[in-house]
C-alpha cells in the first residue's frame, strides 16, 4: 500500500479528522510563500514591514510592500488541495481547516469550517476606533504607485488602519483557542504545506500526538516533527491532492 493510500484510509475512518494548511497550499496559487530563495523576505527585512511595531512606525512603507501582493491575493486562484478539503468536508470526511494563510481560498473553495488564525487580508480594523473596512475600499483609495501617504480610516481619520492579519509582536485571535479544541477532539490531523517552524500553532503537532490522534505530514521539505508522527510524504501537494481526490472519490 502507498502512502497516500494509506492516508486515504486514515482519512475514509476517522471520526473527527482536521487539517492544517500552511504557505505550501497557497504556493500552488501562484502565492509566494515567505522563507524559500525566492519568497517574500527575499531583500525584505520582514520586521520592518511585517511586524506591529513596524507597521505603527511606518504605515505608508508598509502599504507600499504590501498593496500589490494584497491585490494578488484577491485574484489568486484555487486549486486541488483546496479542493480536496472542501471535498472532504462536504462527505464528512474532515471536520475543520486551521489554516496559517490569509488569503481566503479555503472559503472560495467551499471549506465552511475554517479557521484563520493569523488572519486575513481581506478586512482592515482601525487600531484607534475599531472601524472595519473592506479590502476592496483599500484598493479604491491607494492606488498601486506615487503614494505620499498613507489610506486613513474613513471614519476617525487615523493612519493605524491594519490589516486585519497576524504581524510579528502581536497575539494570536481567539480563533486560535478554537482551533486547539479540534486538535484535541481530532483522531486524524494532517498537516499540509506547513513548515512546522512557527509557534504557537507549531506546538499544535505535539498536542495532537498528546490527544491520541494519527498525525500526518504532506510537505515538500522535511519539518522539525518528522520523527515524531504517524505518517510523513513528500512531494507537491497538487499532485498528492489529486492523487488523494481520485481514491476517495472527491472533486
Amino acid at each position: 500500500m502507498t502512502e497516500v493510500a494509506k492516508l486515504a484510509v486514515l482519512l475514509e475512518d476517522a471520526r473527527h479528522a482536521v487539517a492544517l494548511t500552511g504557505a505550501g497550499v497557497s504556493t500552488e496559487s501562484g502565492i509566494p510563500d515567505f522563507r524559500s530563495d525566492a519568497g517574500i523576505w527575499k531583500d525584505t527585512d520582514p520586521m520592518a514591514v511585517a511586524s506591529i511595531d513596524g507597521f505603527l512606525a511606518d504605515p505608508l512603507r508598509f502599504y507600499q510592500f504590501w498593496r500589490q501582493k494584497f491585490a494578488a491575493l484577491a485574484t489568486a486562484p484555487i486549486n486541488a488541495t483546496h479542493r480536496l478539503l472542501a471535498g472532504l468536508e462536504t462527505r464528512g470526511r474532515i471536520q475543520a481547516v486551521i489554516t496559517q494563510n490569509i488569503d481566503g481560498l479555503h472559503q472560495r473553495a467551499g471549506s465552511h469550517r475554517v479557521f484563520e488564525v493569523h488572519g486575513t487580508f481581506r478586512r482592515l480594523r482601525c487600531l484607534d476606533c475599531q472601524a472595519e473596512e473592506s479590502i476592496e475600499s483599500l484598493f479604491s483609495r491607494f492606488g498601486e504607485r506615487d503614494q505620499t501617504e498613507p489610506p486613513r480610516c474613513m471614519r476617525c481619520g487615523s493612519t493605524h488602519l491594519k490589516p486585519d492579519v497576524v504581524l510579528f509582536g502581536e497575539q494570536l485571535p481567539p480563533t486560535f483557542q478554537e482551533a486547539e479544541a479540534e486538535v484535541r477532539a481530532a483522531d486524524v490531523f494532517l498537516v499540509m504545506g506547513s513548515s512546522l517552524e512557527v509557534y504557537p500553532v507549531a506546538g499544535l503537532v505535539p498536542m495532537a500526538k498528546r490527544h491520541g490522534a494519527k498525525v500526518v505530514i504532506l510537505n515538500r521539505q522535511p519539518t522539525p516533527f518528522d520523527d515524531d508522527v504517524d505518517l510523513v510524504i513528500r512531494g507537491e501537494l497538487g499532485h498528492l491532492s489529486r492523487e488523494l481526490m481520485s481514491m476517495l472519490g472527491v472533486g
